[in-house]
């Protein structure tokens, strides 16, 4: 089937789905959709796997991702004017972080421990007068090695979901709301400068390895498994050393540390 027919195949799909009252002819419709955009998913997963690695089964994530891709065709409205490809997305990746949240997999100890880890990495980098090694954040927190490299890689998804939390809030609805009424006012053109100039300062002290992931990650979108490609590491590498460079951003980004998250 070229790009063509298979462009009104899924368009035939939808209007099945959205106006027959037929059941199984509605039930068909929606299970094509399904298998359609059903690799939606796994992109989705493979991006959120730079903060997940390991840790949890892959057939899990998948699974919740299913029922995202599922509830975003039930839910989706044409008439809004929104790609469903950009409206499943949301609700995939949305499906995917319930799913992890329901694993208690962050016990309610981690954003004591994440904020401890943050603190100790800033007061050892001021005492040394530069970045400090895992060991010497071992000591200061009294922990070893191997320990401190788990609490990074935590740390990091527990921020991906604080942050996953705050936009359920609706909070995302008055910042967007005062970017569009307020972008030209000098205090705001002023603000978003400075943060440009913090972001590019950060960046700009990361490793070059560390400014590789986050350039292939974040501008240039690609999975986790399609960086360990590019830089020929494993996943694991790959995913160590973002929570590395997250680390260190959100250290030195404050108050802006929520742009790393999105």
């Amino acid at each position: 089937m070229n790009t063509k027919e298979n462009a009104e195949s899924i368009k035939k799909a939808w209007d099945a789905f959205a106006k027959n009252n037929d059941h199984a002819v509605r039930q068909s419709a929606k299970e094509t959709l399904i298998l359609h955009y059903s690799p939606m998913i796994k992109f989705v997963v493979g991006r959120l796997n730079i903060y997940v690695g390991s840790a949890i089964d892959q057939e899990d994530l998948i699974s919740y991702g299913v029922f995202g891709l599922i509830d975003a065709i039930e839910k989706f409205n044409h008439e809004k004017g929104v790609k469903f490809e950009t409206y499943a997305s949301l609700r995939i990746r949305g499906a995917v972080l319930d799913g992890i949240r329901a694993l208690d997999w962050v016990p309610r100890t981690m954003r004591q421990k994440s904020r401890q880890l943050d603190e100790a990495y800033t007061a050892l980098e001021s005492e040394l007068g530069r970045e400090p090694k895992e060991h010497e954040i071992a000591q200061k927190l009294e922990i070893n090695k191997d320990q401190v490299a788990d609490e990074i890689k935590k740390s990091s998804l527990m921020s991906l979901i604080s942050l996953d939390d705050y936009l359920d809030q609706n909070h995302e609805k008055d910042f967007s709301k005062s970017l569009a009424t307020d972008e030209n006012a000098p205090e705001a053109v002023f603000a978003n400068e400075e943060l440009k100039q913090e972001l590019a300062e950060a960046i700009s002290a990361l490793t070059e390895k560390e400014q590789m992931v986050v350039a292939l990650y974040y501008y240039e979108e690609l999975t986790l498994k399609e960086i360990s490609k590019v830089l020929e590491v494993t996943e694991s590498r790959v995913s160590q050393i973002h929570s590395k460079a997250m680390l260190k951003l959100r250290t030195k980004l404050g108050k802006h540390k929520a742009l790393l998250l999105t």
